[in-house]
C-alpha cells in the first residue's frame, strides 16, 4: 500500500463527503428512512457513501471495500480492506446535534493502521499520516491541499482523577456501572467516533463502550487513537480488539490512554 496516497485520498474524500453532508444538514428538511435493523439512514448517508465509494474504488481498485451502506460488501472477507461509515452518528445528524463524523479506515491483518475521522459540523479533522502517526488539521480545510496539522498524543492519566467520555445517544446503566469502578474527575459526552479522538488528543483518558457497534463505526477512530499512542481492547478480557470478524460486529470494548488501570467488568 502507498500510505502517502492513502492519506491524501482518505483526507480528500472525507472533506468532499463532509461538504455534501453539510449541504443536506443545513437544508430546511431531509428524508429519513429506517433500515432493516431499525437504524435511521438519510439521503446524506447515501450521497456521502456514493462519493467515498467511487473515490476509493478508483484509487485502490485492488483493495476490498466494506461500507455500512452497501449490504453486499458485508459478505466480503479479506486480510486487507478499506472500511467506511460515510455518516457515523446518524441520530446526531437527524436531531441536528452536530456530533456526526465521516469515517474511513484501512485495516491490515486485523488492525486498523490508517484512518480519518472528520466532524464537518464541528470543524474538526483527525487522521493518520503516511507513517501512521495521528494529527489534527485546523483552519479552512481544502480537499486539494493539506493545511496546518498538529501532532496529537494521548495524555498521561491520573488514576485518582480520570477524565471519561461516554456516548451521547447510547448511554445506559451498564455503562454507568462500569464507569463507577474508576475514580473520575469529570465526564463528557460525545457522539460518533469523536469519542476515540477525544482520548487521542488527551481531552479524555477512557472511553468504555458497553453496547452494540460495528467495525465501520470504530475502525477510523481506533486507527487515529493508535496513531496517538492509545489502544482499544475487548471489554471482557482486555485482549486486542481485532477487525475482519465475520459479520463485522464488535464485542463491547474499552478505548484508553496507556497508564489507565483498567478494571474488569
Amino acid at each position: 500500500m502507498d500510505y502517502q496516497k492513502l492519506t491524501e485520498v482518505m483526507r480528500r474524500l472525507s472533506i468532499e463527503a463532509g461538504a455534501v453532508i453539510m449541504k443536506i444538514y443545513e437544508a430546511d428538511d431531509f428524508e429519513v428512512k429506517v433500515k432493516s435493523d431499525s437504524s435511521p439512514v438519510t439521503e446524506a448517508d447515501e450521497a456521502a457513501d456514493a462519493l467515498i465509494s467511487a473515490g476509493l474504488r478508483a484509487a485502490f481498485p485492488e483493495i476490498t471495500l466494506v461500507t455500512e451502506e452497501q449490504a453486499a460488501s458485508h459478505l466480503q472477507m479479506a486480510d486487507r480492506f478499506l472500511i467506511v461509515d460515510p455518516l457515523d452518528g446518524t441520530k446526531e445528524f437527524v436531531n441536528r446535534r452536530g456530533d456526526f463524523t465521516v469515517n474511513i479506515a484501512y485495516v491490515e491483518t486485523g488492525v486498523p493502521t490508517r484512518g480519518v475521522v472528520y466532524a464537518p459540523a464541528r470543524g474538526r479533522m483527525f487522521f493518520t499520516l503516511a507513517d501512521g502517526t495521528a494529527v489534527e488539521e485546523t483552519g479552512a480545510l481544502d480537499p486539494a491541499m493539506m493545511g496546518d496539522v498538529t501532532p496529537i498524543r494521548v495524555g498521561t492519566p491520573d488514576n485518582a482523577a480520570l477524565m471519561v467520555v461516554a456516548s451521547k445517544s447510547h448511554r445506559d446503566q451498564a455503562t454507568d456501572d462500569y464507569i463507577s469502578k474508576y475514580a473520575v474527575r469529570d465526564m463528557t459526552s460525545a457522539g460518533s467516533s469523536l469519542k476515540f479522538c477525544l482520548v487521542a488528543t488527551g481531552e479524555a483518558d477512557l472511553y468504555p463502550r458497553v453496547g452494540r457497534t460495528m467495525e465501520w463505526d470504530t475502525a477510523a477512530g481506533h486507527a487515529v487513537l493508535r496513531g496517538a499512542g492509545g489502544d482499544v481492547v475487548r471489554f471482557d478480557d482486555h485482549s486486542p480488539l481485532t477487525y475482519g470478524k465475520e459479520g463485522y460486529a464488535n464485542p463491547f470494548f474499552i478505548a484508553y490512554a496507556p497508564g489507565v488501570e483498567l478494571k474488569k467488568p
